[in-house]
């Protein structure tokens, strides 16, 4: 498994297995300001203060958004599937 901590100050630090979701070092620069996380099983989705979502973990369990990041601006909530 894995875990993200979101911190006060809005960074947001994650651990365990790498391809769970376990190393946000390849995003780790964009996640600034974040409002809330949200996790599917393999994979993390971060909101940040300007609306942008931030995504990392497993790419065929939802750790890639690349493919739907133009249209994700202005995002309040998010919700994940379960498995």
């Amino acid at each position: 498994g894995a875990f993200a901590a979101l911190r006060g100050d809005g960074r947001v630090y994650s651990w365990g297995d790498a391809a769970r979701g376990g190393d946000c070092s390849s995003v780790q620069q964009q996640l600034r300001d974040v409002q809330q996380i949200q996790s599917s099983l393999s994979a993390f989705a971060a909101i940040c203060r300007d609306g942008s979502v931030v995504t990392w973990g497993d790419a065929v369990r939802g750790g890639d958004s690349s493919q739907v990041q133009s249209d994700l601006r202005d995002v309040q909530q998010i919700q994940a599937s379960g498995a």
